[in-house]
């Protein structure tokens, strides 16, 4: 099972970081975004997030801010995860005392 948490926590970590990197993106190059190559790979990258979100999001959130969601709800699920990590390693080591 810890495995399996700390696998996942990597993959919110990545698609986080993708989050991350396109939003810098979307600042720094402005409209022509779409062209630059980094900016579609982290987009590759973050489709499969944005998917979800859009899936358990209610149709008032606007596509527009369907990017924001999903960055936000990998944060809760990266949290959840860290703290499930906490909580296994630290009964792991009261239990080998």
């Amino acid at each position: 099972m810890y495995e399996i948490i700390v696998i996942l926590k990597a993959l919110a970590e990545i698609a986080g970081v993708a989050y991350l990197g396109q939003g810098v993106l979307w600042v720094i190059a402005g409209s022509k975004r779409e062209e630059n190559i980094v900016y579609r790979m982290f987009s590759i990258l973050t489709s499969p997030v944005r998917r979800f979100t859009r899936l358990i999001t209610p149709r008032i959130v606007i596509d527009a801010h369907i990017g924001l969601v999903a960055f936000f709800l990998l944060l809760v699920l990266w949290v959840v995860l860290t703290a499930t990590k906490i909580k296994m390693v630290l009964d792991a080591s009261a239990g080998t005392s």
